[in-house]
């Protein structure tokens, strides 16, 4: 029997409507982008687009659907960890959405536990009241499955590097979980002002940050998770740095920015790649391509990327590819590459 790979999109709640029937057909999972947190429970009221929901499931029963749960400098996850009332009432909330709601699972995206530069509560014990908290949230989603006669999901988003590894117990951690992604995007940016890929398969000679897709799943590997249960992350967006100096193409340079937010691919293909004086590279090495018009650098996500994306999933027996985020690709290519690449 064939295997199948799971290929996760990430779809804001705004962006559920524009989904495609075609796309739906590529997808194994999507996850619903984001539930919060509130007084230790799982809150969906803000949630506007709940009858697409509705309709998605009706229209793919075979396609799973996550509300995932987070995200950057959302918070409530230290408190509601931090007592085993806290996680009980946060477990029990689980269990009411998917009851509620035309959810199959849940997903965790707690940025991140034992780490509070978001501006969210933090805690050294969060790294042992995260496991705990998982493990309440399994036997909760286990028991109500029970009931129903089917399995519901709990996976978690988990940052990419060391850092995350140092502040969970991913050995105990992943026996609570269907799968755990890995967010391979925003390597690099936001916090650095030295150029490079921020979603690259392998780290290129010169890099002085040696965080790449590749060293990241050896690092949870290392940590205890079975390669099995690792979905790698792609990325629909770009990252960008201006008052680049024009040496080496831009790769690996002093900028006069931080790398913030750059263009969505639906933006790159119509006004950027190999247009207004912007060049298009391929690194060989990192599996990357980047843009560079002289004086700003762009690190992306492409075709040829996502394919080496998909061969790295098969050669090394991971659980698929997920990406972030549905809506910043209108020109559709990046999904339909990430499904032929695992059709093979």
């Amino acid at each position: 029997m064939e295997k199948q790979y799971f290929k996760v999109g990430y779809v804001s709640d705004s962006a559920l409507p524009e989904m495609t029937r075609e796309d739906l057909l590529k997808l194994t999972h999507i996850n619903v982008a984001f539930g919060h947190v509130r007084q230790d429970e799982i809150v969906t009221e803000h949630l506007k687009q709940i009858d697409a929901i509705h309709t998605i499931k009706r229209e793919n029963p075979g396609l799973k659907v996550l509300l995932s749960v987070g995200g950057w400098s959302a918070g409530g996850f230290s408190e509601a960890a931090s007592t085993e009332e806290g996680r009980q009432k946060m477990a029990a909330s689980a269990v009411r959405v998917i009851r509620t709601l035309p959810f199959d699972g849940i997903d965790l995206d707690w940025e991140y536990p034992c780490y509070g530069e978001a501006e969210i509560a933090s805690s050294p014990s969060d790294k042992q009241n995260f496991t705990l908290l998982l493990c309440a949230i399994r036997e909760a989603l286990d028991a109500q499955g029970s009931e129903d006669d089917c399995h519901y999901l709990l996976t978690i988003a988990a940052g990419a590097d060391q850092y995350y590894i140092d502040g969970t117990e991913m050995d105990k951690v992943q026996q609570y979980l269907d799968y755990v992604q890995l967010m391979t995007y925003d390597m690099r940016g936001g916090f650095q002002v030295l150029t490079g890929h921020h979603t690259n398969l392998y780290t290129p000679t010169g890099d002085l940050f040696r965080i790449s897709t590749d060293a990241s799943v050896r690092m949870f590997v290392r940590a205890g998770v079975p390669k099995n249960k690792i979905v790698i992350g792609a990325a629909f967006y770009s990252r960008k740095w201006n008052s680049v100096p024009n040496r080496n193409n831009g790769l690996h340079q002093m900028a006069g920015s931080a790398g913030g937010y750059g263009p969505s691919f639906t933006e790159l293909d119509a006004e950027y790649i190999n247009k207004k004086d912007y060049i298009r590279y391929w690194d060989s090495e990192a599996c990357a391509p980047f843009l560079f018009n002289g004086s700003t650098f762009i690190s992306y996500e492409d075709e040829q990327s996502l394919r080496c994306k998909c061969e790295y999933v098969m050669s090394q027996g991971l659980a698929g590819i997920m990406f972030w985020e549905y809506s910043c690709d209108e020109t559709h290519r990046l999904l339909n590459a990430i499904n032929e690449g695992l059709l093979k």
